[in-house]
């Protein structure tokens, strides 16, 4: 048994050895990877290319030295402006725009940089530099800042305003499915020069059907058509977002207008029905539409094939999809370096991953090099696996073909070594990869902290968590982080810290919620804080938020245990207040939270009791397995033991 067990161990270590080495030895590729030409591109040896590289080398240095600089003391102004006044570099054309660039999604961290060089006196920030600044600050959804910037180059630069950059406003406001400003922007277009051509406003109606407001996007449609009248690009976007929602009867509606107008479907507009098709299933239907296709002179191409490729892959049907793969090739139509992404990713997603690897290499010998995309899929059958050695060697065959990692195949990584427990690794592999000039997203530290949390380490949990809000990058709450961060620091008894925490959420202006508030003051409540849990209620209210019945229910029933009947009659008073101006009867108010205990209650209650019965009834099942026939006495066995 000791020997086992000690073979065991002996197996894991060499794993974890040789797991690590597989990591050293891609960073150490990937390292050369940056100062060696990639095989099969030509090397230019002209001498203003060489100027360029070296230029380009000496400017890299200083981006991440301010880069370093903004991570370090993003939150705290007074020591960033000096750090950055004493980090040797000089504000020269282009910096700004390359430093906005490194920042990536934490536009935070651009925005602090790009207000420290704005009172620069002598290098004011370039046209380029503002517009950089306020696709970032849109995406951030800070459109107030953003309309600042955009008024102040009208004043200084008028003649540098494009229609791109309204697009850009326009196509942000959509993804935030505010549909109202979208338009405004549209009609606001003509007061700073730009004309809001039949261009704008197609990509008004791509931008709002892409993001689910298909509806008002028709409505906009149909009252407009008089002063844009419409093309073949309006009538596939409405048919792509109606198909994209799963509405295939007004997808076909649209289909019946786009020929009453004049307009015969081309192969894009076939394309899209497809994706309708197969994005609700119906994959027979898809292959009527082919047909029709070829029936009405539209030959399908390869994207035709490969949405219903897709489709098949993503339903684990591989022989259909091979089979479709079979007549594409019978059909002239040669396939993409998509389409064999496509079929890595299904051979992959159904545990077959040594014929996504015999795809990847007909990948390369029909003439593709395959991206990060292409290997995304084999990181994702390998972390289903927990097969982190083959995650490290794969990312070193990626660097000797010339291609490294992106953020999302760090994620995998990452999350995977957190899940193994290995999170010195983890830590390690983040380094590396910001360290290469790629900056982590949301997604990123929330896999991050979740794996430092669920392990225990919660300080350094804390650290990438404030890093995170420091950023820019918590503009809206993960409640699911955010609650298992606030529980597992107050399980620890770290109330300070996660006081700091919460703190920091506050400070740094993210958008918080009545369930963002609920969470903290119920993790506060459950561990016995119920003083600092009506305090924070308290500022909720002043926040202009009113707590959920249940909250309220809760809060009143500890008070009451406490005998504290001042803050109970502070917090009532101002419920009531809130209910009266939100026409809700404060009694009905009270009723319902007390209700709604009583039921999470009962629920808690019957949860418990099938746990205990699920845990009785295993115990049953292994003592009835330990009575079978391998652990009982043999009879010959026992008679020799008869005296």
């Amino acid at each position: 048994m000791c020997r086992s067990a000690g073979v065991a161990w002996g197996n894991n270590a060499m794993q974890k050895v040789t797991s690590y080495c597989c990591w050293r030895r891609f960073v150490v590729l990937r390292s050369l990877s940056s100062a060696i030409p990639i095989s099969g591109s030509p090397v230019s040896h002209t001498p203003s290319r060489s100027v360029t590289a070296s230029a380009a080398d000496e400017f890299s240095a200083d981006v991440e030295r301010i880069y370093r600089i903004l991570r370090k003391f993003h939150s705290r102004p007074p020591k960033l402006d000096l750090a950055l006044r004493d980090s040797g570099v000089s504000l020269r054309p282009g910096l700004l725009e390359r430093v906005i660039g490194r920042c990536g999604d934490a536009g935070a961290l651009a925005f602090r940089f790009f207000s420290w060089a704005s009172r620069c006196p002598d290098l004011p920030p370039s046209p380029a530099a503002r517009r950089a600044m306020v696709r970032v600050l849109s995406k951030m959804r800070h459109f107030g800042a953003a309309w600042a910037l955009v008024d102040e180059i009208r004043r200084e630069t008028p003649d540098l305003l494009t229609p791109d950059l309204f697009v850009g406003l326009i196509r942000r406001f959509a993804a935030a499915r505010m549909v109202a400003k979208a338009v405004e922007v549209l009609d606001e277009m003509p007061n700073y020069g730009c004309e809001a051509d039949e261009h704008a406003f197609g990509c008004l109606l791509d931008a709002l059907c892409k993001n689910g407001s298909v509806k008002e996007a028709a409505s906009l449609f149909q009252d407009l058509k008089e002063k844009y009248p419409p093309n073949l690009k309006h009538f596939t976007s409405l048919l792509y977002g109606w198909c994209k929602l799963g509405k295939l009867m007004e997808a076909k509606f649209v289909l019946v207008q786009m020929k009453n107008a004049g307009f015969e479907p081309d192969v894009v507009v076939f394309n899209t029905l497809l994706g309708g098709f197969a994005a609700a299933g119906k994959i027979e239907d898809g292959y009527e539409l082919l047909k029709e296709m070829e029936r009405k002179g539209c030959k399908p191409n390869v994207v035709s094939y490969t949405t219903l490729i897709q489709a098949l892959c993503s339903r684990d049907r591989m022989d259909e999809a091979m089979r479709m793969f079979v007549e594409m090739r019978h059909n002239n139509c040669a396939a993409d370096a998509v389409m064999y992404a496509t079929l890595i990713s299904g051979f992959c997603r159904s545990g077959k991953i040594d014929r996504g690897y015999e795809f990847l290499d007909k990948m390369v010998e029909q003439g593709f090099r395959p991206d990060s995309s292409a290997y995304f899929h084999f990181f994702a059958a390998y972390e289903k696996k927990d097969r982190l050695e083959e995650c490290f060697e794969l990312m070193s065959r990626m660097s000797n073909a010339g291609c490294l990692p992106d953020l999302g195949i760090y994620n995998i990584v990452i999350r995977l070594v957190c899940k193994l427990g290995e999170l010195k690794q983890a830590i390690a592999i983040w380094n590396e990869m910001e360290a290469s000039g790629i900056s982590p997203g949301l997604d990123t530290f929330v896999i991050m902290v979740h794996g430092l949390v669920e392990h225990g380490s919660l300080v350094e949990a804390c650290t990438y968590f404030k890093d995170m809000v420091g950023r820019g990058l918590l503009t809206t709450p993960q409640y699911g982080i955010l609650k298992d961060l606030l529980n597992g620091l107050l399980r620890a008894e770290k109330l300070e810290l996660a006081k700091e925490v919460w703190g920091c959420i506050v400070n740094n202006g993210c958008d918080l919620n009545v369930f963002a508030w609920t969470i903290w003051i119920h993790a506060l409540f459950s561990k016995k804080h119920v003083k600092e849990a009506c305090s924070y209620c308290l500022d909720m209210l002043d926040a202009g938020l009113m707590p959920q019945p249940d909250t309220f229910a809760k809060l009143m029933k500890g008070l009451k245990k406490l005998y504290n009947r001042q803050i109970a009659a502070e917090i009532t008073e101002k419920v009531r207040k809130m209910a009266e101006e939100r026409h809700i009867t404060f009694k009905m108010y009270k009723r319902r939270g007390v209700r709604d205990l009583e039921e999470k209650a009962k629920a808690k209650v019957k949860a418990q009791r099938k746990r205990k019965k699920e845990k009785s009834r295993r115990q049953r099942f292994s003592h009835r397995q330990g009575r079978g026939p391998s652990s009982q006495l043999d009879p010959d066995t026992e008679e020799s033991h008869t005296p």
